[in-house]
């Protein structure tokens, strides 16, 4: 629905067409995504509740991994929630400031998530490069320090550009997705949107070559030392950079995916895969990375069942009262 005056078009709500009748088998479709964004929850806050309270964790690795999980809690509420609420709708539509409260979110978490994976790759380089000088490299200061680096101008800069495509004049209310986005709205405007575009490639080329330097630089000394080293120490870059590694992979694959989308015409695109395309980014991160990093690496799994073991002698004392 637009309201028009002279000089502006202002749009009241988003169609989203990239949905379609699917009978009763919405409430199957429903029961799924519920089933998904309940185990992402129920994961991510699990690492997170486990992470905090055993001391043995609180090393600076662990602390990005944390961050990286409260990214991802974020960037999956920013989406299921409202895809649970479209499902069950017959009509798809959703309100201007709603939508962009969506943007914000989608924004944000690619750019923390990419950033954070940085993060933890420098770690990982000091850790392995520099074992013997790791602890005064790499103190509690410098990790809260880095963890507010890959959060806070992030937010800052993505308030900026949200604010320049909410002032757009716009043409139509058509968004060929699932979800909102930057890029879809964009593509609506009838009035100049040069600032736009020029703001958001030199934040997108910012946010994508600035972690991935620093990622490949980290990798070819740490792949340097790895040939150069021990037979420990390839063991113990393979155990460590390994997750890291594969959530770096399946990112950057669903952030590829979201561009092909974003910046292509996908109307010829089937409607399930263009579903797929549209989920894959925000949905398989933030259940790849529990699992990943769970099943992965020792330290967590020896928590998880110590604490496992803690919540059974609870409940039994529990019972016995």
């Amino acid at each position: 629905m637009k309201t028009n005056s002279t000089n502006s078009t202002k749009v009241l709500y988003f169609t989203l067409t990239a949905y379609f009748d699917t009978g009763l088998f919405k409430y199957l479709y429903f029961i799924i995504a519920l089933s998904l964004y309940a185990f992402i929850v129920g994961s991510n806050v699990l690492l997170i509740v486990v992470i905090c309270v055993n001391r043995s964790l609180h090393e600076p690795m662990y602390m990005f991994l944390c961050s990286l999980f409260v990214n991802e809690l974020y960037g999956s509420t920013g989406l299921f929630p409202f895809l649970l609420l479209q499902i069950l709708s017959d009509v798809h539509t959703v309100s201007a400031p709603l939508c962009f409260l969506q943007v914000f979110c989608v924004f944000t978490y690619a750019g923390v998530g990419l950033l954070n994976l940085a993060v933890m790759s420098y770690d990982r380089y000091l850790a392995i490069c520099y074992p013997l000088q790791y602890r005064t490299l790499m103190t509690m200061w410098k990790v809260a320090f880095l963890i507010a680096v890959t959060w806070l101008p992030r937010f800052l800069v993505v308030v900026i550009i949200t604010s320049l495509s909410a002032s757009l004049q716009l043409c139509g209310n058509i968004i060929n997705k699932v979800y909102c986005d930057n890029q879809s709205i964009v593509k609506l405007a009838c009035s100049d949107t040069t600032v736009t575009n020029i703001s958001g490639v030199i934040v997108s080329a910012l946010t994508i070559f600035v972690p991935l330097t620093l990622i490949f630089f980290t990798y070819v000394r740490i792949l340097k030392v790895c040939f150069s080293g021990s037979k420990q120490t390839r063991q113990k870059a393979v155990s460590t950079c390994t997750p890291h590694l594969v959530s770096l992979l399946n990112f950057s694959f669903g952030s590829f995916l979201e561009v092909l989308q974003s910046r292509f015409n996908n109307n010829n695109v089937p409607n399930m895969l263009k579903i797929f395309l549209s989920l894959y980014f925000l949905a398989c991160q933030p259940l790849f990375n529990p699992v990943l990093y769970g099943l992965k690496m020792s330290s967590i799994r020896k928590s998880l069942r110590n604490t496992q073991c803690i919540s059974q002698r609870l409940l039994q004392l529990l019972w016995k009262f």
